[in-house]
């Protein structure tokens, strides 16, 4: 995994077309070949770079799926054996690798699901519901027993999914612990996200956010699970 930032980046030579270049293998990686071209991923697009465990490029337009999850929900080890297997993988692995991921998380087995109590998965309902149609269009969602899916679309002028992410975190996580009158860190710091790059990858992506609840065996329809949401425009099933 490549660890950078912007002076990195703009310090790399921008002729260069290559995989064999850091940030284009990066980008090749993570749009499943599509873009490579140095120039192009700094010049032609609006860009806002997040680092924490894993290097993020947000752009200020276009539409993302965001996986966040409650601390404590998957094992360090397990996430590392993860994390080691995302070395130069293609976009088809990079797919199942996620589905790996998920996987760990539907199982429901490792950390406190509190997300399974109707008034804390309400609390997060409400904290994705509020930036809509200020600071991104809700396409859908799905609030899991310990993490949550969510796809939207960035409206133009949006503050950047970072501050968007963090007042939707913040909040949730503020209001729950009061709740529950516990302290201490509430969601896991990084979250995965991705940015959608046609209408074939998005209809994937909302058809598996909104099975998501079937898939993990906590109902037989998706319209029974009552934290799933679907934006009437975007059901695809």
């Amino acid at each position: 995994m490549y660890f950078f930032n912007e002076e990195f980046i703009l310090n790399c030579n921008l002729k260069t077309r290559s995989t064999d270049n850091p940030v284009c293998a990066y980008f090749y990686a993570q749009t499943g070949g599509l873009c490579y071209d140095i120039n192009f991923i700094i010049i032609n697009m609006k860009r806002h770079f997040h680092r924490r465990n894993l290097p993020h490029l947000y752009y200020d337009e276009g539409e993302y799926f965001i996986t966040y999850r409650l601390a404590n929900s998957i094992p360090l080890q397990k996430l590392n054996e993860i994390k080691s297997e995302v070395q130069n993988i293609d976009f088809d692995q990079f797919k199942r690798l996620f589905r790996k991921y998920d996987a760990i998380l539907d199982s429901g087995e490792f950390g406190i699901n509190y997300l399974k109590e109707k008034r804390i998965a309400e609390i997060c309902k409400g904290t994705i519901h509020y930036p809509d149609g200020k600071e991104y269009k809700l396409i859908c969602y799905c609030v899991m027993p310990n993490h949550i899916h969510i796809v939207f679309k960035l409206l133009e002028n949006n503050k950047g999914i970072s501050k968007i992410m963090q007042a939707v975190k913040g909040i949730s996580a503020k209001e729950v612990n009061k709740i529950l009158n516990r302290k201490g860190v509430f969601w896991q710091d990084e979250s995965y996200d991705r940015l959608v790059r046609d209408e074939i990858e998005l209809y994937f992506i909302i058809k598996y956010v909104l099975l998501n609840s079937v898939e993990a065996g906590l109902v037989n329809n998706w319209k029974d699970w009552e934290h799933t949401y679907c934006h009437p425009d975007y059901i695809v099933i």
